[in-house]
């Protein structure tokens, strides 16, 4: 019988040395595994692995969705071209069969024309109502104004802003049929360039180079084409230009000249509206309104009466173009409308003639600030955009 040391005990030392002897040279005891082969993966690499799959489930399963997307869309495209084929083409035979009484009776000529042409902005309204964007108006009712002359004045962010104004305005009574737009040059050479020219819209260029050129011109086709064919209403934007392209231009003018920092509109340029506000107010004369070329229709103008302040804001800050209105691959969305209408006397005057002068307003803020003209200050939020308009 052999005797087996207590460990810890002296003798048991000596044994574990004399064991350690015998062990063959260069023999060492087996390593213990690598950590790496038997610990879980990482947190990081095991999230990056889950969401993979997740990421491929969620494209394997938008697919069908994606799919319906883009065939309605091409569906959508080739509808729009048709209707556009028929309409406009419509549009312009009558106009050309009626010249007769045009010659005979210029306003009810110009009354038919009117409803033609309403009829086609309402076509353009109905892509955008079937695709789910629709309008939430807000403010002043100016159905209460539809029969009067008015400016309407429209901050500017994307195409789709005259698509919006064209949903807007179809109840309104007459208003579409009887009003004038003024817009940027380039959209002349679209496929309704040639309807707006017919009905008496104004193209103006953009830039300082030709700012007082097309300011005369302005003047002329007001005096020309206004009140001749009993137009009633002017839509104009006097951003002078996309919300995008001109906010850090605005902001740097209002930091220069001690003018309010705005982030979801931009200061608006004010000659197109001034010339526009000498050309059609009535000037008294005797007491009665004498207005442009109101004396041709044989009636007492009362000439342009009101401004309307008008903001188009839209969810999440993210504006509608004319391509999303076209095709419908954005999903449905409200647009809220904000009206405001004041009565062109209370702009003042300075020198000849009806101009806007300086006006204080109240914003969503409670903060008063003094604006160069007519601003955009609806007392709305719209969710996702983090502050007022």
């Amino acid at each position: 019988m052999t005797a087996t040391p207590r460990p810890g005990t002296p003798a048991a030392a000596a044994a574990a040395a004399a064991a350690a002897q015998h062990r063959a040279p260069g023999r060492q005891p087996p390593a213990p595994l690598a950590p790496a082969l038997h610990s879980p993966p990482s947190a990081p690499a095991e999230k990056d692995r889950t969401d993979a799959n997740v990421s491929m489930a969620v494209t394997l399963e938008e697919a069908p969705w994606l799919g319906w997307i883009l065939v309605k869309a091409l569906m959508r495209f080739a509808f729009m071209v048709a209707n556009n084929l028929v309409a406009i083409s419509s549009y312009i035979c009558y106009v050309i069969i009626l010249q007769p009484l045009r010659l005979l009776d210029s306003k009810r000529f110009w009354y038919i024309e009117g409803i033609m042409y309403k009829w086609l902005l309402g076509m353009v309204a109905s892509w955008g109502w079937y695709a789910g964007y629709t309008v939430m108006e807000w403010g002043d009712d100016i159905k209460a104004v539809s029969q009067d002359e008015a400016v309407m004045l429209v901050n500017h962010q994307a195409t789709g802003d005259v698509c919006t104004l064209m949903m807007c305005l179809q109840d309104k009574g007459l208003v579409v049929a009887q009003m004038m737009w003024l817009m940027d040059h380039i959209f002349k050479y679209t496929n309704f360039g040639i309807v707006s020219l017919i009905h008496g819209d104004f193209f103006i260029r953009q830039g300082k180079s030709h700012r007082d050129q097309q300011l005369l011109l302005l003047k002329k086709h007001l005096e020309k084409n206004y009140r001749s064919r009993d137009r009633k209403w002017i839509v104009l934007f006097p951003e002078g230009g996309f919300l995008r392209k001109r906010r850090e231009t605005s902001q740097a003018f209002a930091k220069k000249n001690n003018l309010p920092f705005l982030t979801h509109v931009t200061l608006p340029r004010i000659g197109a509206t001034n010339i526009i506000l000498s050309a059609l107010v009535a000037r008294q004369e005797n007491g009665s309104p004498a207005g442009g070329d109101a004396k041709e229709l044989g009636s007492k103008s009362k000439g342009l009466q009101w401004i309307i302040d008008t903001t188009i804001a839209y969810p999440k800050a993210e504006p509608i173009d004319i391509q999303t209105w076209i095709l419908g691959y954005r999903k449905p969305t409200i647009t809220h409308v904000h009206y405001s209408f004041h009565h062109h006397k209370e702009r003042g005057s300075r020198g000849r003639g009806p101009r806007l002068n300086l006006l204080t307003v109240r914003g969503s803020s409670g903060q008063g600030a003094t604006w160069p003209s007519p601003v955009f200050l609806p007392n709305i939020s719209v969710q996702g955009t983090g502050n007022s308009l």
